[in-house]
């Protein structure tokens, strides 16, 4: 785990055990830090005992603590916990922030952060698989993967890529990036922040910590990131700032875990990043052909009777399936779940390239309505009945898509549960022979 003395004889509260929680308490202990800790589980707080005075902090004087340590997923604008902290004068921080404060004790190395509403953890990923390829000693941490300060620290000249969420930039006020990433800004988690405003200001703070020296990219030409790239030409502080969303290349044909604009977009951008740091052409090219790409987001996984079946599951908003539309000719597109919006705007230019959709969930019927006037639509309400019918209907050289434009909590714990459900769904089909059912029907 990644320890520093920086932590040595300072007094900590940790609200929250799960997977940041714990790897933050491990390493403070480990650090020697004086900690307090909670969390509602009382499972949890007992195999800490050892390690923590328990105790809620909402119920504790924290009064020359010298930080309050929480989970990205504790609502700073609804959680006592922000009241709490004004009150006895402690700061609230995440993981990401200790990890900043932990930088000067570790072997000399560079960061990169990568933000943005849609493509965070792809692009993340594909940056680690690029430098790796590269034989350059690397881990991703931070939204993706394993906590960061629970893995073991790199040695000399080597990179850590972070995928920051906006409630881990929120969290983290010294993280002076080597490179820092915004892929695009799209309306999301506004129900945590101040509308839509305060949640693109959340992703631009990444820059307000970078260095002078240290480079800026930006992917897109969205208008929220548009204004952070203005706005940080305007101040003049940061003197390396590269824009990409204007960028083409060639080859995406060849990245089979990389298609559809979208995509295009987070390997243009990765690109940018990896050439920021030193890499070459040589370098990076190959890595693209050999990514695997990440589970739920565009993952190939199963073609039968010349039908291919795809996973992108993590696609909680339009503004994420749009592009996902755009990746294929002739889509079987299954969607619906807890909806973002009231409205499927920016799915509408790729509608051409759908033959049939199949709501699911809580937004089957408004999606269904919207959608009547542009193609066939058959409203399913669950994942195996969509699957089922989206297969019968599939001819050779089509795709079913699951791309629902929505959160999954209508009906599943979270969108890696969903896209396990099509997976499992997907398998049935195939193994009951039951792709192109209907065009066989037809045709006896």
């Amino acid at each position: 785990m990644i320890t520093s003395p920086a932590f040595a004889g300072k007094r900590y509260a940790i609200l929250g055990l799960a997977r940041s929680g714990m790897a933050v308490l491990e390493s403070l202990y480990a650090s020697g830090a004086e900690l307090l800790a909670w969390d509602s589980r009382e499972e949890l707080r007992e195999s800490v005992a050892d390690k923590a005075v328990i105790a809620d902090p909402l119920d504790t004087d924290l009064t020359g603590y010298d930080a309050i340590v929480v989970s990205p997923g504790v609502p700073l604008n609804g959680h006592p916990i922000a009241i709490k902290a004004k009150a006895d004068g402690v700061p609230i921080i995440g993981d990401i922030e200790l990890f900043a404060q932990a930088r000067a004790s570790l072997p000399p190395h560079r960061v990169v952060g990568i933000t943005g509403t849609n493509g965070k953890s792809t692009t993340t990923a594909l940056i680690h698989h690029i430098l790796a390829n590269a034989g350059i000693p690397t881990i991703m941490g931070g939204n993706i993967g394993v906590p960061i300060l629970s893995q073991d620290a790199l040695p000399e000249g080597g990179i850590y890529v972070l995928e920051l969420s906006s409630y881990q930039i929120d969290l983290t006020n010294s993280l002076d990036c080597d490179v820092a990433l915004l892929l695009n800004i799209s309306p999301d988690h506004l129900d945590r922040y101040d509308g839509y405003d305060g949640y693109a200001a959340s992703k631009a703070r990444l820059f307000d910590m970078l260095g002078s020296d240290h480079t800026a990219i930006f992917a897109s030409k969205d208008e929220k990131s548009r204004m952070a790239l203005d706005g940080l030409r305007d101040l003049g502080r940061v003197q390396n700032i590269i824009d990409v969303s204007a960028k083409q290349i060639a080859g995406q044909a060849d990245w089979p875990s990389l298609q559809g604009p979208h995509n295009l977009q987070n390997a243009i951008a990765a690109i940018a990043t990896v050439e920021a740091l030193g890499l070459t052409e040589d370098q990076w090219r190959p890595a693209l052909e050999s990514f695997a790409g990440l589970a739920h987001r565009m993952e190939r996984i199963a073609e039968a009777e010349g039908v291919l079946f795809v996973n992108d599951s993590k696609a909680t908003n339009p503004a994420s399936t749009g592009p996902a539309l755009g990746a294929y000719g002739k889509i079987h597109w299954i969607l619906g779940g807890l909806p973002k919006s009231d409205n499927l705007a920016e799915c509408e230019p790729f509608y051409q390239n759908v033959v049939g959709a199949y709501t699911i969930g809580e937004a089957g019927q408004m999606f269904g309505k919207l959608l009547a006037d542009h193609m066939p639509v058959e409203s399913c309400e669950m994942m195996l009945t969509a699957v089922q019918r989206a297969a019968a209907n599939a001819k050779p050289g089509e795709v079913v898509l699951l791309s629902p434009a929505c959160a999954s909590f209508d009906q599943f714990r979270d969108f890696e549960a969903r896209g396990e459900c099509f997976r499992c769904a997907v398998n049935s089909v195939i193994e009951n022979k039951l792709i192109g059912t209907t065009s066989r029907e037809t045709s006896q």
